[in-house]
């Protein structure tokens, strides 16, 4: 019904390379009659719940010709995907998605999990051309919180309290902080007085990660389940940036396994494997306080291999094309299954 972001939904399904699997796709409901549907080994009906659809929500038309289409498109064989893979899976669950739709009908959900956003953020930057320059750090930490989540709320309030950034580039743009980030290192093409709430998360600015020593990484889940990384990990990782993740459990083990390295043999990084959030938050706390006094300069000659080593992970399509290949082998599951 042309209401979520199908154009990219079908260039992230187009990077998939799966021996022996061919796939096609159709933005369009009405396109459907072009295709011959019993040619095809498996029938796939994405339901795009984009938060853009949210004006939406609130119109019973809308449902009511969801659901039409959902029956129709069931008699013909159709397994089906619930997707918004710019949210997590805590974050569908709290928007109750399943309180309407598909309660009785075979489907998976399709969060953003790993590769959602290195597959945006791939595609928006991988051909543009930064300055990044490590050599003469003046910060400590880059420190970048917007929406207010109990879970960063809580780290931003230890951070403070033991000093930890009264040498770094911080914000909080939501209550109760409404903390704005230093100027002359926000987004110049930006209202920095009324930041838009959408739109520019993605957006890179090369003095933030050159002045800054340590990205704090401040994710949106903190949970033990579901790893969900967004463009806050690609930055760094395409800024060649050091950086520690407040985020789920496992989060750092989740990036090595699609091939990345993290600075382990560098630094204390055991907050990861703690699953209680409130001790994660205390580890990650002592690591910061560690990292406050570190030599920048050795501390960026000693992980330079790593930072490089992840760029070149980060821009390689094949590795991405192999992750995504994993996220639609599980909706083969699921049909197969079915």
């Amino acid at each position: 019904m042309k209401t979520g972001d199908h154009q990219s939904t079908e260039r992230y399904l187009s990077m998939a390379n799966i021996d022996n699997e061919k796939i096609e796709s159709a933005g369009e409901y009405y396109t459907l009659h072009n295709f011959d549907l019993k040619g095809y080994d498996r029938l796939f009906a994405m339901i795009d719940h984009h938060g853009s659809n949210v004006r939406l929500w609130h119109n019973a038309q809308y449902w009511s010709d969801l659901q039409e289409r959902i029956e129709l498109l069931q008699r013909q064989g159709f397994v089906f995907i619930l997707a918004h893979p710019w949210e997590s899976v805590d974050n569908m669950r709290e928007r109750r998605y399943y309180d309407k739709l598909l309660k009785a009908v075979k489907h998976c959900t399709w969060p953003g999990a790993v590769n959602w956003f290195w597959f945006i953020m791939q595609e928006k930057h991988t051909d543009k051309k930064y300055s990044f320059d490590h050599g003469d750090k003046l910060y400590d930490f880059l420190y970048l919180n917007k929406q207010s989540r109990p879970h960063r709320k809580k780290l931003f309030d230890l951070m403070s309290k033991n000093n930890l950034l009264d040498n770094s580039l911080y914000s909080f743009l939501d209550k109760p902080y409404e903390i704005k980030l230093n100027k002359e290192y926000e987004l110049p093409w930006v209202d920095a007085e009324n930041y838009p709430r959408y739109g520019r998360d993605q957006d890179i600015y090369e003095p933030q990660f050159n002045a800054t020593t340590v990205n704090l990484v401040s994710e949106t889940n903190d949970n033990d389940h579901d790893v969900f990384m967004t463009e806050k990990i690609w930055k760094p990782i395409l800024a060649k940036q050091v950086f520690v993740v407040h985020g789920n459990y496992g989060y750092l083990q989740q990036l090595k396994q699609l091939g990345f390295r993290t600075f382990d043999a560098v630094f204390d990084e055991s907050y990861d494997l703690e699953r209680d959030p409130d001790k994660r938050v205390n580890k990650i706390i002592d690591l910061c306080k560690t990292l406050k006094t570190m030599d920048k300069e050795k501390l960026y000659r000693d992980t330079e291999s790593i930072r490089q080593h992840n760029v070149d992970v980060f821009i390689n399509k094949k590795t991405l094309s192999n992750s995504i290949n994993k996220t639609l082998s599980g909706f083969f599951e699921l049909f197969d299954g079915s």
